[in-house]
């Protein structure tokens, strides 16, 4: 009775559990490739969204169709022109040429901008450059400001030149041009920037290049010729 209540009592033998081995990659291996997936992803998700935006912009661009805007010297008005030569040589039996002369200019000038397009246009400040035989006299600067869509803005500026001295050759021209011919011939030249808005986004720049030349009379103190051109369109 007593052999049978301790068999009882412990019950029977226990072994140790074995568990069982399941067979795989090592863990370098497998962040290795979830590394991979990840850059592959990514690359994926820049290629989709790269044709997004160029979609997005194809679809835009047909829609607006943007035109280059127009940036024209409309009106000049003059308020003077004086040349005035150098003082007379010591001995008025020798005839030398005039080693300078003396420009003095006031001008105001109007510029028209139009915008032929279905969305506005930011302008950049400009500065117009007045010349004469290629020497810069003064700067005509223009303001940046923003024009709506189908629009057109009068822009005016003035010029004031105080006693330039035009020295050797451009200066006989001047004095010839001023007190035989009548006519004092002037360029205005500059880039006018713009950018096109659509939706809050703007264009990358286009650049108008406007190239202006004037005939001034110092003795009707008026314009008698005026031309202006636009060289072109460049991005």
């Amino acid at each position: 009775m007593t052999t049978g209540s301790n068999a009882d009592h412990y019950g029977p033998p226990s072994y140790p559990q074995r568990r069982p081995h399941y067979g795989g990659a090592p863990p370098s291996y497998g962040s290795s490739a979830s590394f991979r997936g990840c850059c592959c992803c990514i690359f994926m998700l820049v290629i989709f969204l790269a044709l997004l935006a160029l979609a997005v912009a194809l679809v835009v661009v047909l829609a607006v169709k943007p035109r280059k805007p127009q940036f024209d010297l409309n009106q000049v008005a003059v308020q003077y022109l004086l040349v005035a030569p150098p003082s007379p040589a010591a001995s008025p039996n020798v005839a030398a040429a005039p080693a300078a002369a003396y420009l003095s200019l006031n001008i105001t000038l109007l510029f028209t901008a139009v915008n032929p397009n279905k969305v506005g246009i930011r302008y950049a400040a400009t500065a117009f450059d007045v010349m004469y035989h290629g020497v810069p006299l003064g700067v005509a600067a223009v303001p940046g400001f923003e024009q709506p869509a189908h629009s057109t803005r009068l822009l005016q500026t003035r010029v004031i030149v105080d006693r330039f001295n035009v020295l050797q050759s451009d200066a006989q021209d001047l004095i010839r041009d001023a007190a035989l011919n009548d006519r004092v011939e002037f360029r205005i030249t500059g880039d006018v920037a713009a950018k096109i808005l659509v939706l809050g986004f703007s264009s990358p720049k286009v650049q108008v290049s406007v190239d202006c030349a004037i005939d001034i009379s110092p003795k009707r103190q008026s314009v008698t010729y005026k031309q202006c051109g636009v060289d072109g369109l460049s991005v």
